[in-house]
């Protein structure tokens, strides 16, 4: 049996062509350097015990250091897959799923966590698992582990030009954020200078799809091939 799980993520429909919205594009040299200031409010490490224990006091700039300032640790790996991924699936192919199995799905994401932060999929995953196991408090840790990356993700533009793309650190993140914005994939993606261009299908907004800024990712693989 094939379980659907969708993002347990909820944005006001819309909100992209809101015109009161302000929109501010990430700039990685001024964080880089905010994030390794022990004296600094965005000190990298005080934030992270913040997103780990699912602290949903934490404001957009924070939120923003957080996100925006992963690619500057030892565990950014922007193409990197865990094989922790491939045994929820294995999980999820029984038909009938215990508490044993929902505890090995959280379990398994929590090791993926570990090398990626910021893994969404492992993300919707343990929401999906304490979600079905009652799990409540664990679920809005989760749930506010979720809203740091989607809020500064949607912080940084409206995706629906180059110039007002939305910024992500992970090309997976893409995919993503068409879906919490109720948009289909139309299967075309161009990578236009250092940004994704997804094609959606149609829409009542008549939006053709939406711009990504992955420099991050493009920097890293340079790197990688020097």
């Amino acid at each position: 049996m094939k379980h659907q799980i969708l993002f347990l993520f909820i944005i006001i429909p819309g909100f992209i062509f809101s015109q009161t919205a302000e929109f501010k594009k990430p700039n990685y040299k001024k964080i880089e350097k905010e994030i390794s200031k022990k004296e600094s409010i965005f000190f990298y490490n005080s934030l992270f015990k913040r997103y780990q224990n699912g602290d949903t006091t934490l404001n957009i700039q924070e939120k923003r250091h957080l996100y925006y300032g992963g690619i500057f640790q030892d565990t950014y790996s922007p193409y990197g897959s865990s094989d922790y991924i491939d045994s929820i699936k294995i999980i999820l192919k029984n038909n009938i799923l215990t508490d044993t199995d929902y505890q090995n799905i959280i379990r398994f994401s929590d090791l993926i966590f570990t090398e990626n932060p910021f893994d969404l999929e492992a993300l919707n995953y343990a929401l999906f698992a304490c979600d079905k196991s009652g799990q409540k408090d664990l679920l809005n840790k989760k749930y506010a582990q979720m809203n740091v990356i989607f809020d500064a993700v949607l912080s940084s533009g409206d995706g629906l030009e180059k110039e007002s793309a939305f910024y992500v650190i992970y090309i997976s993140h893409e995919y993503a954020v068409l879906n919490i914005l109720g948009f289909e994939f139309g299967s075309q993606q161009r990578l236009i200078e250092h940004y994704d261009f997804l094609k959606v299908n149609k829409n009542k907004y008549n939006i053709e799809g939406f711009y990504f800024d992955v420099s991050p990712s493009l920097n890293h693989l340079n790197e990688i091939y020097k």
